[in-house]
């Protein structure tokens, strides 16, 4: 079927005028429906596809007026054109009709040019408008993608920042609770996988990490090879930060016992996984302005990281800060004071349990 023919619906109650009708148009190439009323008419709309709909004004039980009422009122319908068709040479029903949303208005007997002439510029505007449409979809579509990716890059509230145009995004936070994560002899296990299976066990565990800091209503932050970071607290505040990043921590090591059982190394023992988390304040905001990223500074980052990096195989080291704020809801081991670079003596915690 050409642009200039379509699928057309001819709604007349005398048989004589819409077999007429049917005919002329089925010579100028298109493929015709009739329906003797506006009822039949409405109901064959909603079961097929219509290009453009002749409706008559002048019938019983509904007439073009309510039919074209009802078709516009209708969201699924309300799109398709109607060219109105009548004996009445009257402005006012002319004028009734385009308010109501027909495309044009015809009268009897018809001038062929003139029909053909009318119909080809209803199709040609539909054609153009569901054009429109389709281009419309595609743009939502590839805008809801680059929302997506968006999203897997900064948190939402950064993200709306970023999108109205906020040239520099930074802020201070008073309190948040920082993790870090690293697995344990991670590099001598890559020795023993091929490229394919290091990045799908590296994927399983994130994966898992991800889900777990979504549950918890926690910000993952970012990985650096086989280091994962998420903080609780930001961008928003969260009553309970410390508490979610603790029972994060817990579940974190249940995972990997999971994943050791289903996948087990020949020559190599279990995953194992290092924790360390600290409270207090930090900075955040955007950094770069390509492959930019969400990121966090201050001493409690540089804390929680040593937190990470002296705390022993398959244990969740806490600082005295953290231990300070769930003492009386999670079950500690007191380490004791162990020497952190830049800081001095430090007491820590291991956490147990909830």
């Amino acid at each position: 079927m050409t642009p200039e023919q379509g699928v057309l619906l001819v709604v007349d109650d005398n048989e004589m005028n819409r077999d007429l009708l049917s005919r002329r148009l089925q010579r100028q190439g298109h493929t015709i429906v009739t329906a003797n009323n506006g009822r039949e008419a409405i109901d064959k709309m909603r079961s097929q596809p219509f290009d453009l709909v002749l409706l008559d004004v002048m019938m019983p039980e509904l007439n073009g007026y309510e039919t074209l009422e009802q078709l516009k009122q209708d969201p699924d319908l309300r799109h398709i054109p109607v060219i109105m068709i009548s004996a009445l040479d009257d402005i006012e029903s002319v004028v009734r009709c385009i308010e109501l949303g027909a495309e044009d208005y015809l009268f009897k007997p018809f001038n062929p040019t003139l029909l053909k002439a009318r119909i080809g510029a209803c199709l040609e505007k539909k054609r153009l408008r569901d054009q429109e449409q389709s281009y419309l979809k595609l743009i939502q579509a590839e805008q809801e993608k680059s929302e997506r990716l968006l999203l897997n890059v900064l948190p939402k509230a950064i993200a709306d920042q970023l999108k109205q145009g906020s040239q520099t995004i930074a802020d201070n936070f008073t309190e948040v609770t920082v993790l870090f994560a690293d697995l344990v002899n991670f590099t001598e296990l890559s020795s023993k996988l091929s490229p394919a299976e290091l990045v799908a066990l590296l994927n399983q565990i994130f994966s898992t990490f991800d889900q777990l800091a979504e549950l918890h209503g926690l910000e993952k932050i970012k990985t650096i090879g086989d280091s994962y970071m998420v903080v609780g607290g930001l961008p928003l505040p969260q009553a309970g930060h410390a508490e979610a990043i603790a029972q994060m921590a817990l579940d974190m090591q249940k995972a990997i016992a999971q994943i050791n059982i289903s996948h087990i190394h020949p020559g190599f023992g279990p995953l194992q996984m290092r924790v360390g988390i600290n409270t207090g304040p930090v900075g955040a905001g955007v950094i770069g302005i390509k492959k930019f990223t969400y990121d966090l500074w201050g001493d409690t980052v540089n804390i929680a990281s040593r937190m990470e990096s002296l705390s022993l195989p398959g244990c969740i080291q806490v600082s005295a800060t953290t231990y300070e704020r769930l003492q009386d809801k999670f079950q500690f081991e007191k380490r004791g004071p162990i020497e952190v670079k830049g800081k001095g003596e430090m007491t820590t915690y291991f956490l147990l349990g909830s």
